[in-house]
């Protein structure tokens, strides 16, 4: 299976592709990695260097990669940071473009809007790029709790809003819809809370949330990268979203255990592919 993996790049640390791509590759997932961003570091460190990429090279690439009649081995596009407004429509052709060649692939979203408080930067326009364009296309999106809020225009301040809000998105094109962090809504606040919502019913899976000084980047990237790589693997909606989950935890607790601040991936690398974790989900509707 292969994926084309639209994100940030950053050279030290792990973030965007950085973050996906060996995850996905252990789990025998081949990543075709095409940068929005070469950053130095992550934009939570308050300073980094490097480029945003010229919006003209992502649809490049692609038409490179199909002018050497490959791109109809692509199964998935996986989008993530974006560094202008104007990448996010290149994205979405390249989407289409890519279903043109095999309509069996599919497109996740992850849609990355920033979150100031914590020093997440995103250009201006990104997330009405996201709202307006990406949103619709989108077979899969996994947005977090601001993310959530942004996408439906809801409130959102505690777990029965935030099932409102999933099925809100459902009506809006996307066939998955996985929330990757409750947050202050979840039903548990010393626990890490996770949505999996499908036209079937609506799964939820805690897990421990680590006190960590400050919280690892990169989580969400990881999370998206391992649910694409498990379903593409044949895996059933909940199975994914199980082992994601676990693995997610397994990472997350090897980066406490080491006492660092970027994710140890490599470390845990192992327990991605068979975690230690076991945490099943619950049917809410």
């Amino acid at each position: 299976m292969n994926v084309l993996s639209i994100q940030s790049h950053v050279v030290y640390g792990y973030a965007g592709n950085k973050s996906a791509t060996f995850p996905m590759q252990l789990l025998g997932v081949d990543v075709w990695a095409l940068n929005t961003v070469q950053f130095s570091n992550h934009t939570q460190y308050g300073k980094w260097k490097g480029m945003v990429m010229p919006k003209e090279q992502i649809g490049e690439i692609v038409q490179g990669i199909d002018e050497i009649g490959a791109l109809s081995q692509c199964n998935a596009v996986l989008s993530g940071y974006i560094g202008s407004a104007e990448q996010v429509e290149e994205i979405v052709n390249a989407a289409r473009f890519v279903k043109s060649k095999n309509p069996n692939a599919i497109y996740l979203c992850d849609p990355v809007m920033g979150h100031p408080d914590k020093g997440c930067i995103v250009a201006d326009g990104v997330k009405e790029g996201l709202i307006n364009l990406a949103m619709a296309e989108a077979d899969i999106i996994t947005p977090n709790l601001v993310e959530l809020r942004e996408l439906t225009g809801l409130k959102v301040e505690n777990f029965e809003q935030a099932i409102e809000a999933v099925k809100v998105i459902l009506s809006k094109g996307p066939k998955k819809v996985l929330v990757k962090h409750l947050s202050r809504v979840g039903k548990d606040p010393s626990q890490f809370e996770m949505l999996l919502a499908n036209s079937e019913g609506i799964w939820h899976i805690s897990r421990p949330l680590h006190p960590f000084d400050k919280e690892p980047v990169g989580v969400g990237d990881l999370t998206a990268g391992l649910f694409l790589a498990n379903l593409l693997n044949g895996k059933s909606d909940l199975e994914a979203f199980e082992h994601t989950a676990n693995a997610v935890n397994d990472v997350m607790e090897t980066t406490y255990k080491l006492g660092c601040y970027e994710l140890r991936t490599i470390a845990a690398r192992e327990l991605i592919v068979k975690p230690n974790s076991c945490y099943k989900t619950v049917k809410i509707v």
